[in-house]
């Protein structure tokens, strides 16, 4: 999902598109997200993708967006839908969050972005954690699959952090 993404602490590098549902729901059964998941929106927008894996699958979910205003926003759709003790929206950078506990992390930023979070990723997800970015590739990292979306004629990218 399109959210902020700080260079520094104030400026977003991308501005926040809400995912299409169909896409989201793509996006969580490519991740073959369950009930012991811990789902990590970088870049959460509104909330709508841990929003919807904790209402669909009983997954825990945690967003962190730069913008208050759509921390604000996502905070108020959980707690009108049900699942407020499920999810957790961060106000904060994802470049220097802990996102350590994710076992899926869902993606809709930039190709730069993207490439530029590849170390980081690699560096704290446990081995076994699923990602999936929404349109664009992470780096040279080679997807473990990709799923094309008729809907808007885009890609999902699907990886699986290696053992080390």
């Amino acid at each position: 999902m399109l959210g902020g993404i700080a260079v520094d602490s104030q400026t977003p590098d991308i501005y926040f598109t809400p995912t299409p549902q169909p896409v989201v729901e793509a996006m969580l059964k490519l991740a073959r997200v369950r009930a012991d998941d811990v789902v990590y929106d970088l870049g959460s927008g509104d909330g709508r993708i841990v929003i919807l894996a904790a209402q669909e699958y009983g997954a825990r979910g945690v967003g962190i967006e730069l913008q208050a205003p759509l921390v604000r926003r996502a905070r108020q759709i959980a707690k009108d839908g049900a699942v407020a003790d499920r999810v957790t929206f961060i106000e904060g950078d994802l470049f220097t969050a802990d996102i350590s506990p994710a076992t899926v992390v869902t993606l809709w930023l930039s190709r730069t972005v993207n490439a530029r979070l590849e170390p980081k990723l690699k560096r704290e997800l446990r081995p076994g954690a699923r990602i999936v970015s929404h349109q664009f590739p992470i780096g040279r990292w080679i997807p473990d699959a990709t799923v094309h979306m008729d809907y808007d004629r885009t890609d999902l990218y699907l990886w699986t952090v290696p053992g080390r």
